[in-house]
């Protein structure tokens, strides 16, 4: 084991990567053969530069989406998107039939989509950064201020809709769910870090996802660390019960 906090100790399988997020570097993770067979490319949200939103929007090709913690999407009172089709079904009943689960799930992690108050469109590569960046600075803060005091620097930080899609983590993490949301937010919280990561997905020139093996072969050409989620997972459970 190899503690990278004061709080417990990680499993060794997932240390790397741990200390890769934490100096702001991308992690790759395949989920699961069985569920989207995606890799994504992965960073700690207040970490991100224009260049770490380029290299999404280019090496991955995928949308940009950032993650938050179910603790924090909570504190900060954000609804999914799906709660959001529900109660416009009455207004429009169009509408109604649109909110259904995933083929690959139990339920979508989708929220709601913000750009930072600062952006013109919000589509810039630095544009996102900083979107991305102040949703990671505001998971950063949350500890030392309170609800009220969280949800005004949301507020006073965005606007909705924008071009940064935000995703929650299942309330349980894997006991709910076993998506790249829960395996991002479950890096970040074993490496006692913010609890918001931004995640793309990797995909192929075939116009598909990314085969496991030309991604894994992508993080060994440049430098990153490649995870598979069962080896999240299992070190989570480890962790999680120490």
């Amino acid at each position: 084991m190899l503690s990278l906090t004061a709080r417990r100790a990680v499993p060794n399988e997932v240390a790397p990567a741990l200390r890769s997020l934490a100096a702001g570097e991308p992690v790759l993770v395949f989920d699961a053969p069985d569920r989207e067979g995606e890799t994504d490319l992965i960073f700690l949200s207040e970490t991100v530069t224009p260049e770490l939103v380029r290299l999404a929007r280019k090496d991955a090709g995928g949308l940009i989406c950032t993650a938050m913690s179910d603790e924090l999407r909570r504190r900060l009172d954000l609804p999914f998107f799906s709660d959001l089709l529900a109660l416009a079904k009455k207004e429009y009943p169009g509408m109604a039939g649109l909110a259904e689960e995933p083929r690959y799930d139990r339920r979508s992690a989708f929220g709601i989509t913000i750009n930072h108050r600062a952006n013109y469109t919000g589509v810039p590569d630095n544009d996102r950064a900083l979107t991305i960046r102040s949703v990671g600075e505001i998971a950063r803060a949350a500890p030392q201020l309170s609800d009220a005091a969280l949800r005004e620097k949301f507020r006073a930080s965005f606007v909705s809709p924008g071009h940064i899609q935000l995703l929650y983590s299942a309330p349980k993490l894997f006991g709910e769910r076993k998506g790249h949301t829960e395996l991002a937010i479950s890096l970040a919280r074993m490496a006692g870090l913010s609890e918001s990561a931004t995640v793309c997905e990797m995909l192929g020139d075939s116009g598909g996802a990314r085969a496991p093996d030309a991604a894994r072969r992508y993080a060994e050409e440049h430098g990153f660390e490649f995870l598979e989620g069962r080896t999240i997972i299992e070190a989570w459970r480890t962790w999680s019960s120490a």
